[in-house]
């Protein structure tokens, strides 16, 4: 058994040394709303996909409607879980948010910089990623306020 899981491992291997340039879904997160995927590794490089708070079952972290459907959109709720969602995507290529070496984030309102950049200096340092911030008109959801991309650099 134990040969067995050895013999797989080294064939995955092999096989990442082979298909250095390839994209994939992670498995337990939202599915793209386009033909795109996740995480796509060029090499020693990771390019995440833009990444916003929404679910697998499509609903989205820090987006409260009450029983009169009001909606209340929390920019700091939406961060964390962009950051998060940032974070479970490079695990699936053995990379963690210390890997990052840029982020580009889209707000819908530079009014929110404020909640989101103390959220993600929770994340990050100095030391941490370059970083781009803009504002744009939308994102494809109007529940959404935030979305990130990101490249990390994890050599094989």
């Amino acid at each position: 058994m134990l040969l067995n899981i050895l013999v797989l491992l080294r064939d995955f291997y092999l096989w990442q040394m082979k298909n250095p340039n390839r994209g994939h879904l992670v498995e337990g997160k939202a599915t793209p709303r386009g033909k795109f995927p996740h995480i796509r590794r060029a090499g020693d490089f990771l390019f995440v996909s833009g990444t916003s708070s929404r679910r697998p079952d499509n609903s989205f972290a820090g987006a409260e409607a009450d029983e009169f459907g009001t909606t209340n959109l929390d920019i700091r709720i939406q961060t964390q879980a962009v950051i998060e969602n940032i974070r479970d995507i490079l695990k699936s290529e053995n990379a963690e948010l210390s890997d990052i070496v840029e982020i580009t984030t889209f707000l819908v309102s530079m009014n929110d910089f404020k909640g989101y950049n103390e959220v993600y200096n929770s994340f990050f340092s100095y030391d941490g990623p370059t970083r781009t911030t803009v504002a744009v008109h939308q994102l494809p959801h109007p529940h959404l306020l935030i979305e990130i991309k990101a490249i990390a650099y994890k050599p094989l």
